[in-house]
């Protein structure tokens, strides 16, 4: 009998990709930041429908927006931290560009016209079947409809990142130095945005340049800082634990401290409301950046806690919430449109207006997060925010034919 023995070459086995730790703060901070942004856009609503403009409910209402008026940043600082976590050592950027400017780009323009075509049904001031069209390429142009800034000052950094990369790994050995250029490059920024430009004449300016809200460099600092953050995790995390207390102490000195300031906007310099509110201010720089830092200790908080264990309905809400943070974002015009149609109805004082405050921010933000929700779980939706289910239409399909 014969015995046939087949001797095969070694094989080499392909090392395995190392999996990425994955950051369960990151989602307790998606979900802050967002959470945070519905909540500013929620007292805008209430102040909106106090009968009184020079009422002690109305000035309170006001005096407290920049106290939260942070989460602007929070979200750059994210979109930051998140790039570079995602991107920093691909080096594919033919791919980079084609799957962030189709995941971040299709949500803008579907959300621009499908919001543009609900306000012009409702009758909403401002909006008119007849200026669609225009109204449409301005919004797409410019970003100042519905709260869809941020996607165009993101499309900006996609363009931007790249080159913020190269400076990174060119100086790899002094990125501490870029983030404190990058800080004080922003703190003169702010000061000549706030002090600077509402004495210039800016009537023959460049657009971009006049609408410094949408202008990528406006945000420059927070998006270096989050690239920082990135690639210096761990060491950021133990400066912050070692100064935590510190650096709480801080934020709550200066977010008790937008109160006064923001009167000493109105009374000493003069100023409009939206002038004193507004986040481009270099008092606004520390605090947010401060703000951010906080926010980060409360997510390692909250990663530490899950990991010890944590009530699992908690652990899912913040989990779902991150998933859909983007979405919530980008639909949260929806869920304020209904609160200030419901508040027309509500013929009550200032103060009890005030009262309800937690009432219409929780309908608020649970039409946005249900609208999401949905977009999220039932294809093709995903796509208007970002998270298209190519995958789930193409199991179908192939099921399909199979059957």
């Amino acid at each position: 009998m014969e015995v046939l023995i087949i001797v095969t070459a070694p094989t080499t086995a392909l090392p395995k990709k190392k999996k990425r730790k994955y950051l369960h703060e990151v989602d307790l901070m998606r979900v802050f930041f967002i959470f945070g942004v519905l909540l500013n856009h929620t007292t805008t609503a209430f102040a909106g429908a106090m009968a009184d403009s020079q009422g002690t409910p109305f000035i309170t209402l006001h005096s407290l927006h920049l106290f939260i008026h942070f989460t602007r940043m929070g979200f750059m600082f994210m979109t930051g931290l998140v790039l570079t976590l995602n991107y920093y050592n691909r080096n594919d950027w033919p791919t980079f560009f084609k799957k962030r400017f189709a995941g971040s780009g299709w949500p803008y323009l579907l959300w621009n016209f499908g919001l543009l075509v609900l306000s012009c049904a409702l009758g909403l001031k401002g909006f008119a079947w007849a200026d669609f069209g225009s109204t449409y390429w301005s919004a797409i142009l410019h970003g100042d409809q519905f709260y869809l800034y941020y996607i165009l000052v993101t499309l900006q950094l996609y363009l931007a990142f790249p080159f913020m990369v190269l400076l990174f790994k060119k100086l790899h050995k002094h990125h501490l130095a870029i983030l404190v250029t990058s800080f004080a490059l922003q703190m003169l920024l702010m000061f000549g945005i706030k002090y600077g430009l509402p004495h210039v004449d800016r009537s023959n300016w460049l657009w971009w340049f006049r609408a410094y809200g949408v202008n990528v460099f406006t945000y420059q600092f927070y998006f270096i800082f989050g690239t920082y953050v990135s690639l210096h995790y761990q060491q950021f995390y133990d400066f912050v634990k070692k100064h935590l207390r510190a650096i709480v102490a801080a934020t709550l000195v200066l977010g008790v401290g937008t109160v006064p300031y923001y009167f000493w906007n109105l009374n000493s310099l003069d100023f409009t409301h939206t002038a004193a509110v507004s986040p481009h201010q270099p008092y606004m720089l520390v605090y947010d950046a401060l703000m951010i830092v906080t926010v980060f200790a409360i997510g390692k908080g909250y990663a530490a806690w899950r990991k010890r264990g944590m009530p699992h309905l908690l652990e899912a809400f913040i989990s779902n919430g991150a998933k859909v943070s983007f979405g919530i974002y980008l639909d949260q015009t929806i869920g304020l449109i209904i609160l200030e149609k419901l508040l027309t109805y509500v013929h009550v004082s200032d103060w009890a207006l005030f009262a309800l405050i937690p009432v219409g921010y929780a309908l608020a933000l649970g039409i946005s997060f249900g609208i999401a929700w949905f977009c999220y779980k039932i294809p093709p939706f995903g796509l208007l925010i970002g998270r298209p289910q190519w995958h789930i239409l193409k199991k179908n399909r192939k099921g399909a034919k199979l059957a």
